[in-house]
């Protein structure tokens, strides 16, 4: 009787943001499909793809380190292969496989279609061409009404891939899940390569979006978190700019589905519609992921960015108006070319003014083909560096006194964790509504001793940890 031979084993590791995690579900769902065993310790794997970041330079190390270190396995145990996928793969192919020969392989984005045939030749020795890096925004047509008219190139992560849901396979049982909106982006700053590899920006239809709503919730995903390069500009290229409007209380409406997040807002593009639709629509969180990106009008227009200190405090009076404990949240980008005291300063101002949740500061560097790489009126690395910890001190400080004001505020914790000091007192951990996953703090929620992940609790704010808070119970568990 002859042995049938154990799948191919395959562990999958993501660097980067929550678009990532979709597609390396996405991938994996692909794989075990076709006969791979999914595992989660690279050490127990035949082959490791490491689904890489692009983004600025930190992630871009952190995704090389992860590709030596998994490199390194194949030296002392069992991988026999290392494949580098996602966008520092898609950014750079060959130069990425000249640089890093530890990596068996680097696939660009058009490789998932086949991401299985892919793996087999791999693990076969072939050495496959590295990817060749090309514009994504010259495959589909500039006008986004004329782009649903022609066939995208290769279903990889940046189409809407009818029955998709059953091509996704969850990789983290937690109680949220990202959902992907769009992919690719057509606003062209100055500091951002992300169009150049991830292409025009490309809507998913609703009823697309629906379904796998309805599939992750079956899997048990209690909080939908939506996520695109811009959630703004979702349905333009449906010819329905207020699609995101409609499709909310639809999500919200799916059994088992108890919060809905968006994230990724252009300030610019944020209309009164989608703030109306986000604060007040019931279950959809009240939680704004507001690009500002700076305050200053003229380092804005070098950015190729719009606004200023006065519109972007308007627009955050329109969404407490209709939400008054509402969660912003927002990224800014410090020594931008040219950026004056005077400029750095404004940011200053206008972020006390602000009192957002939480803000993350980036130091400016220079991305590869992007248009401020040529600028004139480079900061030096030290007056930036300089900066962004003048920035970031005074962002712990403010945050601090946001978390401070929420003290005595009603909340509801999706819970995540429990017992995280392992004390057996009750104890659990997970987000409330203002609080966006794995960026902006968590609240524990003390002597909840019945509490189940996924379960939301109802709690009351009674002190602050920096951008943490701390919570009672006030009842009503769900």
């Amino acid at each position: 009787m002859t042995s049938t031979p154990a799948p191919v084993s395959v562990a999958l590791l993501t660097l980067g943001c929550a678009r990532n995690d979709v597609d390396s579900e996405e991938l994996a769902g692909r794989l075990a499909a076709d006969g791979f065993a999914l595992v989660d310790d690279p050490e127990d794997a035949d082959t490791v793809v490491v689904n890489t970041c692009g983004f600025v330079d930190a992630a871009k190390k952190d995704s090389i380190d992860t590709l030596l270190a998994a490199a390194d396995l194949k030296e002392s145990g069992r991988p026999q292969a290392v494949v580098a996928v996602g966008c520092l793969a898609e950014r750079y192919g060959e130069e990425l496989a000249t640089s890093l020969p530890e990596a068996d392989a680097v696939l660009g984005f058009d490789d998932y279609q086949d991401i299985s045939g892919r793996l087999r030749s791999i693990l076969a020795g072939e050495k496959p061409h590295p990817h060749t890096p090309r514009d994504r925004r010259l495959l589909l047509p500039i006008s986004p009404a004329e782009r649903q008219a022609v066939a995208a190139p290769a279903d990889g992560p940046e189409v809407a891939i009818p029955g998709r849901a059953a091509l996704r396979k969850r990789l983290d049982g937690g109680p949220m899940a990202p959902l992907k909106l769009a992919s690719g982006c057509d606003r062209r700053c100055t500091f951002c390569a992300i169009p150049m590899f991830r292409g025009s920006f490309i809507s998913r239809r609703p009823s697309d979006v629906l379904q796998e709503a309805a599939w992750l919730a079956e899997q048990g995903a209690r909080e939908l978190f939506l996520v695109s390069e811009n959630s703004t500009s979702y349905g333009k290229d449906l010819g329905d700019l207020g699609l995101l409007e409609t499709l909310l209380p639809e999500l919200a409406a799916i059994e088992g589905v108890e919060r809905v997040r968006v994230s990724y807002l252009q300030p610019a593009e944020t209309r009164p519609g989608l703030v109306r639709a986000i604060a007040t629509t019931p279950g959809v969180a009240p939680y704004f992921d507001l690009s500002f990106q700076h305050a200053s009008a003229t380092v804005l227009r070098r950015m190729r960015r719009f606004g200023d200190p006065e519109s972007f405090l308007g627009l955050l009076d329109q969404v407490r108006a209709l939400a008054p404990e509402a969660g912003v949240r927002s990224n800014v980008i410090v020594g931008f070319p040219g950026e004056t005291e005077e400029e750095f300063q404004t940011l200053c101002d206008f972020l006390v003014a602000a009192r957002m949740d939480v803000t993350g500061v980036f130091g400016y560097s220079d991305e590869d083909g992007t248009e401020a790489e040529s600028f004139d009126g480079k900061l030096d690395e030290d007056e930036i560096h300089a900066r962004v910890q003048h920035l970031n001190d005074l962002v712990s400080e403010l945050t601090a006194e946001r978390a401070e004001e929420r003290i005595g505020s009603t909340v509801e914790v999706l819970v995540e964790e429990l017992d995280p000091d392992d004390t057996g007192d009750g104890t659990v951990e997970g987000r409330a509504a203002q609080q966006g996953p794995e960026v902006d703090g968590s609240t524990r929620v003390l002597g909840v001793p019945d509490a189940r992940v996924g379960d939301l609790v109802r709690a009351v704010v009674v002190a602050s940890d920096g951008v943490d808070l701390i919570a009672e119970p006030a009842g009503g568990n769900s």
